[in-house]
């Protein structure tokens, strides 16, 4: 075992000891036993009931050099009663890699009203909320004047793809059309037994050529800061870097907001918000 593998096999043995006396016999259908010595379940009642060796779960628990498997990791969490948290760390001492966790359905009206109220405060650069398929659930007035995009609703690639308006934002759109479509595809990958990406991909595959051939070039993109170039209507050029937000207990929504570049670009917003709003 070498030196970096150590404190990570130390972090496992001890983490599943502590999870494993957290467990009483009766909660998973065991007699309760007042002879125990220690509180919880006794290594051999984990491995039977995840359906695995008695010696080799305790070689694991030992923090011994073993290979794990994901149907294993998924097993003892099952037992151990791991939470989705739980589940995640213990696939991370295993050395690997937890996977994508389903996205949340449901929306909580208090977080969104906290969420729309911090687009508010960054007025008037441009911002608003994604979920998980790129469909909007917020955006504050700016994005809505800067990027036509829609308070709530509609997909954010649908709309860049076919949707005239929309589209005649975009200065730089022959840039972003492929990296758009990379990260899209990339993202979908993380989520393979969700097929709400495949309806999207299906559907704008079948509407929109110049998706289709950027999706035919099985280009794949890690979501990064990026650039958008804007001439708009009304106020002319302008350009913005876009920051990308995850909330703590919502990874699935992509909070995402544009800092203008260039020292005219704050005066103009103000006057599209001001002598323009009803252009939102």
């Amino acid at each position: 075992m070498t030196t970096t593998q150590t404190p990570r096999r130390e972090g496992l043995r001890d983490f599943l000891r502590s999870r494993r006396a957290r467990v009483m016999p009766e909660e998973v259908g065991l007699p309760g036993d007042r002879a125990r010595r220690t509180p919880g379940l006794r290594r051999e009642e984990v491995a039977v009931l995840a359906g695995i060796g008695v010696s080799w779960y305790t070689w694991l628990e030992q923090g011994r050099d073993i290979k794990v498997s994901d149907s294993v990791i998924e097993s003892i969490s099952r037992v151990l009663r791991l939470d989705p948290a739980e589940r995640a760390y213990f696939y991370r001492l295993a050395g690997l890699n937890p996977p994508a966790s389903p996205p949340s359905e449901g929306d909580d009206p208090a977080q969104l009203a906290e969420l729309e109220r911090l687009l508010g405060s960054w007025a008037p650069y441009p911002a608003y909320v994604l979920d998980l398929r790129w469909n909007y659930v917020l955006s504050n007035a700016a994005a809505q004047a800067v990027f036509g995009v829609p308070r709530t609703g509609g997909n954010c690639l649908e709309l860049f793809f076919t949707d005239p308006r929309f589209q005649s934002f975009f200065a730089n759109r022959a840039t972003l059309a492929p990296e758009l479509v990379a990260t899209f595809r990339a993202l979908a990958a993380t989520y393979p037994d969700d097929d709400g990406f495949g309806v999207i991909q299906r559907r704008l595959y079948a509407r929109s050529p110049e998706f289709a051939r950027l999706w035919d070039r099985h280009d794949v993109r890690a979501a990064t800061i990026g650039t958008k170039d804007v001439v708009h209507p009304y106020v002319g050029e302008l350009s913005f870097d876009h920051h990308v937000m995850n909330p703590a207990n919502r990874p699935d929504l992509r909070v995402i907001v544009h800092l203008p570049r260039g020292e005219d670009a704050r005066d103009k917003l103000e006057r599209l918000l001001r002598e323009f709003p009803g252009y939102v």
